[in-house]
């Protein structure tokens, strides 16, 4: 069995939230809007299409012809913004399965796609796109199965709008994609908590501090975002071993992360600030005569 079969990675490709943020202040940290990747058993999972698709989109050009796995947690601008400069999207040949839940207006994922590439807000039709795209309504709380023996669990946000967060089941190691959600004021969220059950990887919407989220001149309350210092208390919480605070705030520069970076880590030592380009690494074993479960993709 190859390497790449064995293997159980997180990549960050876009880890900023609400808008891109280049220049010299975000050097460090990076400045485009969410994406990660994770390399599960020789499969390929994309979560979220901020302007960081893009950039991962570059790196797979080397790598065609692609399949993949792509999950959305909301339509909100900064989680779609990029896949309209998806270049994969538009090679043939290349295959993409892609996920989302239906809007509280009715919308699918596919709409809703679509609907950001109409005249006059982009110059080209999703139609245009070559690649074969595969569209899955996520229903929260049920799970998805791929083949090779993934499951991705999925539960709802309290987020506006809505979002849907996902936990990586493979040989018996887990990583959870959380974002855009708000914490809750009198307790910790039992989804939230689901999800991320003695998990190898959380990341988690740390978009705010205590002190921006609780400011009495401009509270973040009712914004759908989370603090770091929630974080840890999920971390702690769910027996997480490595919790990933993730959706940086555009007015958070690199000095301002390097501290929150700091603080948390001497409150949850298995704290690490998500940065562009960072691989995380789960460690699996799995016997080499092990036979794959027959599996399926759920619609």
């Amino acid at each position: 069995m190859s390497r790449i079969e064995n293997q159980f990675s997180v990549q960050f490709w876009g880890v900023r939230g609400s808008i891109p943020s280049p220049g010299t202040h975000t050097v460090r940290y990076g400045g485009n809007t969410p994406c990660i990747s994770m390399q599960v058993g020789g499969k390929r999972l994309i979560f979220d299409g901020g302007t960081g698709l893009h950039v991962l989109g570059q790196s797979l050009l080397r790598q065609m012809p692609i399949e993949a796995y792509l999950f959305f947690t909301h339509s909100h601008w900064d989680h779609i913004q990029g896949f309209p400069f998806f270049v994969p999207g538009f090679v043939k040949g290349n295959n993409f399965h892609i996920y989302g839940a239906i809007a509280p207006d009715g919308s699918t994922v596919e709409q809703r796609l679509n609907d950001q590439m109409l005249h006059p807000n982009f110059p080209v039709p999703l139609q245009i796109m070559q690649a074969n795209l595969h569209f899955h309504n996520v229903h929260p709380g049920q799970p998805i199965y791929i083949d090779g023996g993934i499951t991705v669990e999925t539960a709802s946000l309290n987020h506006p709008g809505e979002a849907v967060g996902y936990r990586v089941n493979w040989c018996n190691g887990a990583a959870v994609y959380i974002t855009d959600t708000e914490h809750f004021p009198d307790r910790l969220d039992e989804n939230v908590l689901w999800l991320a059950r003695n998990a190898d990887i959380l990341i988690y919407d740390s978009t705010y501090t205590d002190d921006e989220y609780y400011s009495p001149r401009s509270p973040k309350i009712g914004w759908g975002h989370s603090t770091w210092q929630e974080a840890v208390k999920i971390a702690k919480a769910a027996n997480v071993k490595t919790l990933v605070i993730f959706h940086h705030d555009p007015a958070h520069d690199d000095d301002f992360l390097d501290n929150v970076g700091a603080e948390a880590i001497a409150q949850f030592p298995g704290a690490v600030m998500a940065r562009e380009g960072m691989v995380l690494h789960i460690p699996v074993s799995r016997p080499l005569s092990e036979s794959l479960p027959v599996s399926h993709i759920s619609d």
